[in-house]
């Protein structure tokens, strides 16, 4: 505010440019007065494209008296704005027409800013409220009955606008707690039950990265929510923790036990105790693969040893083997002649051909073991001779026997006979009678046996 140049302390709204006093011009024949411009009726707030052209010609709402005094003329009267001693009348216009439009323009963008909802529609009613208390000592050349019923539709919407952003505000709010609970209780639920240790540890923290994109929330439901998801992530470590504690210890017992198997191990690798040695390490792999693991590194070392050690024993023992199993093969081959020649033997005399089978046995029984896969076959060629040659001699000496047992039936026939003679020529009918009936059946069995005979031959 400064003093204008004609001393009379009056005060202006604007600090003017430093300039010669003009020459002073006869005072211009006072005219009608500019009628205001009409109020507006209030409608709604839209947004303008862009910031508009001059509001409004400052020419009809007010004027520049010969002194300089510049006057606002309202719906309310006339209001000294000012005093200008800086140059012409027009200069004034122009200087408080453009600060006009600098509060018109506020308006407008107080006006596109809540008819947007791209603003705090309590901080754009503190400034419409701001600037509607300003409007009675505005130093400005426009319709300001216009903006001032503009400033007031701003502040009759502004609270229905305040209204709907505080529902929005909210149901975010509500929504981003939704998405914090459900992050809270998906890692209580990995805390309390998962033992995929790494997944669940990557996804715990894959947690915490979309927790910190999630603002909005009231100071008490987030310090709430972030206790609830450190407690489970405390929960978690401390399992975790325990888990891998427990395995070290299983570790250090798996060790020990390994280290005593590879020192039994390696005690036998030497042994020639094909069988019995070969069950002992079948045992000792059995107990190694309950012994669980150690670590890796460990484990590896002790397996390379357990494993030199077993193939030690098991090159040694198939050695071994391929040798017998070379000895076998030969002596299947010697078997095998054998089993041609007995099954040459001819049977038409039983004895020969035992004698000649026994011959055949000890060269075979001589000759020893044979490939395993080979053994029964050569047996069972063996045991087909053996049982022809035993059959050839058990019919003849069938044969024989029933030709004594007829041999034997006649004789006692005869004695029967002899006897009934002599029981006759003593007068002994009966027992001359008795005698004859005796003989007769042995002449009958005697004559049976005799048919049997000729029948086999």
């Amino acid at each position: 505010m400064t003093t204008n140049d004609s001393g009379s302390g009056e005060t202006t709204g604007e600090s003017a440019p430093a300039a010669p006093k003009p020459t002073p011009k006869p005072a211009p024949r006072p005219g009608p007065r500019p009628t205001p411009h009409p109020r507006p009726a209030a409608a709604a707030v839209t947004p303008p494209v862009a910031v508009p052209p001059p509001a409004a010609d400052p020419h009809r709402f007010g004027r520049v008296d010969a002194d300089g005094t510049v006057v606002l003329i309202t719906a309310a009267g006339e209001r000294v704005i000012g005093s200008w001693q800086a140059g012409e009348p027009d200069a004034a216009f122009a200087h408080f027409g453009r600060r006009y439009d600098d509060l018109h323009t506020e308006v407008v963008l107080l006006e596109a800013r809540l008819a947007s909802g791209s603003g705090d529609a309590r901080k754009i009613k503190s400034a419409a409220s701001a600037l509607l208390e300003s409007l009675p000592t505005a130093s400005v050349l426009g319709d300001l009955d216009a903006v001032e019923q503009r400033l007031k539709s701003i502040l009759e919407h502004a609270d229905g606008a305040a209204a709907e952003e505080r529902t929005r505000r909210d149901a975010q709010r509500a929504a981003q707690a939704a998405r914090k609970e459900a992050l809270a209780a998906e890692a209580e639920e990995i805390a309390n039950t998962s033992g995929q240790w790494k997944a669940a540890g990557d996804r715990l923290r894959a947690i915490l990265d979309e927790w910190r994109t999630i603002t909005g929330l009231d100071r008490k439901t987030d310090d709430a929510l972030w206790k609830r998801y450190s407690a489970a992530r405390e929960t978690f470590n401390r399992r975790r923790g325990s888990h891998f504690a427990e395995l070290d210890r299983e570790r250090v017992g798996a060790r020990q036990a390994k280290e005593a198997l590879c020192e039994k191990a390696e005690k036998l690798s030497d042994s020639t105790d094909w069988a019995g040695t070969a069950a002992t390490f079948r045992d000792l792999l059995a107990q190694w693969k309950a012994a669980g693991r150690a670590a890796k590194d460990v484990d590896d070392a002790l397996w390379a040893r357990f494993k030199a050690a077993q193939d030690t024993f098991f090159e040694a023992r198939n050695a071994i083997n391929a040798e017998r199993d070379a000895e076998f093969g030969a002596n299947a081959l010697a078997k095998e002649k054998l089993l041609a020649e007995a099954e040459r033997i001819d049977i038409a005399d039983p004895k020969a051909a035992q004698a000649a089978l026994r011959a055949i046995g000890d060269k075979w029984d001589a000759i020893g073991k044979v490939p395993r896969e080979k053994s029964a076959d050569l047996e069972r060629r063996l045991r087909a001779v053996e049982k022809k040659v035993r059959e050839a001699g058990t019919a003849d000496h069938t044969d024989a026997e029933a030709q004594a047992r007829a041999d034997q039936f006649r004789e006692r026939a005869e004695q029967f006979e002899r006897q009934a003679q002599k029981a006759e020529a003593a007068g002994k009918t009966r027992d001359a009678e008795a005698a004859r009936a005796s003989a007769a059946q042995w002449r009958e069995w005697a004559e049976t046996a005799a048919e049997a005979v000729t029948k086999k031959r």
